[in-house]
């Protein structure tokens, strides 16, 4: 298919998408009118059937829990994806003395002032405390295990930002990280086949479901948020990687030519 032709397709393809989108927009009830019943029933009853007073988190982990497993492993497959792409290549080599340099042979990278360092590497601990606070109390405030563990990932990147490539690469160890995301996204799979085990269904939220408020409450709902916050923030430490490893060694192979 020659280029006009390919630009002909692409326009009526992004015009009857257009229509599409703008059809279903105009079908959507006004800012501030929910149509209901799914979410007024579920504001009546998550709390007394589930003891989880966040009712989103009941609703990922619990309701539609099948459905959040399959969102799961869409982020899972991804990251495999991206580092199978971007793996290190036998024809890739490092640099003469045997090291790595984060410097692009076209532009003068100047090293972190010490202000930023102060600041990137003071941030470390009270965002990873948060990081999992918002793990931990995903029954019971706005948040869980996908927030969660997007925010614990932030942690590492401080830590490359704070200009210390080689403590960055230390923590972030692929053997580790991949037990990890692979322990997370397996964790969700092995608390819906306990179900089974119980003589209950697939994800059936079999666990006492404790006291209202408490953080070990809503059953199985805090297991399943805590194996994803594990997931999540390992396979964006993979991706981080990996993105950084790649760049790494597109500058290096430039600075040989």
């Amino acid at each position: 298919m020659n280029r006009p032709a390919r630009i002909v397709l692409f326009c009526v393809s992004a015009i009857a998408l257009f229509l599409i989108y703008l059809s279903g927009v105009r079908g959507l009830p006004p800012f501030g009118q929910y149509r209901g019943p799914y979410g007024d029933v579920l504001n009546q009853v998550a709390v007394y059937e589930r003891h989880a007073t966040d009712v989103v988190t009941a609703v990922n982990f619990d309701y539609r829990g099948f459905d959040t497993l399959g969102e799961e492993f869409i982020l899972f497959i991804s990251v495999v994806g991206v580092t199978l792409l971007l793996r290190r290549q036998k024809q890739e080599t490092e640099d003469e003395d045997g090291g790595e340099k984060d410097e692009s042979p076209k532009r003068n990278v100047p090293d972190p002032s010490s202000a930023t360092k102060v600041l990137t590497l003071g941030l470390i601990g009270p965002l990873v405390l948060f990081g999992l606070y918002v793990v931990l109390h995903g029954q019971l405030t706005p948040g869980g295990g996908f927030q969660g563990g997007v925010i614990l990932a932030t942690a590492p990147l401080l830590v490359y930002l704070a200009g210390d490539l080689k403590a960055f690469k230390h923590i972030t160890s692929h053997t580790l990280i991949e037990v990890a995301e692979a322990a997370g996204a397996g964790g969700y799979v092995a608390i819906g086949l306990a179900g089974l085990v119980m003589g209950a269904n697939f994800l059936q939220n079999i666990l006492p479901l404790g006291k209202t408020g408490a953080i070990n409450s809503a059953g199985t709902i805090f297991l399943i948020s805590v194996s994803v916050g594990l997931e999540v923030a390992a396979g964006f430490v993979l991706l981080l990687h990996a993105f950084l490893e790649q760049t790494l060694e597109i500058q290096l192979r430039g600075s040989k030519k």
